[in-house]
């Protein structure tokens, strides 16, 4: 799964991926970005 990095600029893979919920009950996937080690967030189920 791919999720957009703000340090690189450009879609990465999600490196170690975990499913979160949301306060409102909505899926996400965090994770840290495969080249820079930044986290990065994506909305929607995994």
């Amino acid at each position: 799964m791919d999720a957009y990095c703000f340090k690189c600029r450009a879609k990465r893979a999600i490196r170690n991926p975990r499913g979160v919920t949301l306060k409102n009950g909505r899926p996400a996937t965090q994770g840290t970005c495969s080249v820079c080690g930044t986290k990065v967030f994506r909305i929607g189920k995994a």
